[in-house]
């Protein structure tokens, strides 16, 4: 096999590794805020919208309280690449926190439409870096739970679409949430996801089906067999 052969192979499968969380680490992740501050409380709702929509980091840095639904059907608009928006439904505890949340910070008041979602203490919309850093602070504190990788909130778009993808979801409706393209771009949950069936079976499924099939061409019988037919 040729150096630029086996290069090629190594780049293909290093793509089909996607680093994400289990269902039991997100869950922990999301205990970590310290409920009884006031950043506590907006990290928890930040980070629970950032999972629950699957959403693309800049896309929350860009919600503005106008974007936010809380009446039934609850949901969010998010504005993707090239300016596309997108409806996002939200789940019951999400739409919980972030009322709860934005009664807090006087976001459902008139005039209040403009205001980023989620802000700093001077009332300006959080930026990449301080999402990425906000969720690294509560990822290292559950590193001891097998939690490995580099920390950015693409893990958690990542997670909720692994997530939705094993519950049985249709693919096609994970790739409106995320709000990809083409199919092609969700499909690599897909193939992720029937390789690590693929590895489970392995490690506990003894194989009993035969090793291989005789070769016919080397049976004197058989072919001796088929030259008198």
């Amino acid at each position: 096999m040729s150096k630029d052969t086996a290069s090629t192979i190594k780049k293909k499968t290093s793509k089909t590794v996607i680093q994400h969380l289990t269902a039991e680490q997100t869950a922990l992740l999301l205990k970590q805020p310290n409920l009884q501050t006031t950043n506590g409380r907006r990290d928890v709702t930040l980070l629970s919208v950032l999972y629950d929509t699957g959403a693309r980091v800049q896309e929350v840095c860009d919600l503005r309280v106008r974007d936010v639904r809380l009446e039934h059907p609850a949901l969010v608009v998010l504005t993707g690449k090239g300016q596309k928006a997108r409806h996002v439904p939200l789940l019951g505890n999400t739409v919980n926190l972030l009322r709860t949340y934005m009664q807090e910070n006087g976001m459902l008041q008139n005039g209040k439409s403009d205001m980023p979602l989620f802000h700093n203490q001077r009332r300006n919309a959080l930026t990449r870096g301080g999402i990425t850093h906000i969720l690294k602070k509560y990822m290292l504190a559950i590193q001891d739970k097998g939690v490995t990788g580099k920390v950015t909130p693409h893990v958690l778009r990542h997670s909720k679409a692994m997530h939705l993808l094993k519950a049985g979801v249709n693919i096609v409706y994970i790739r409106d949430i995320l709000g990809h393209v083409s199919i092609k771009t969700t499909e690599m949950y897909a193939r992720v996801d029937m390789e690590s069936k693929r590895k489970i079976l392995e490690s506990v499924y003894s194989d009993i089906t035969p090793e291989k099939l005789p070769d016919w061409n080397k049976d004197e019988n058989l072919l001796n067999f088929l030259e008198n037919l």
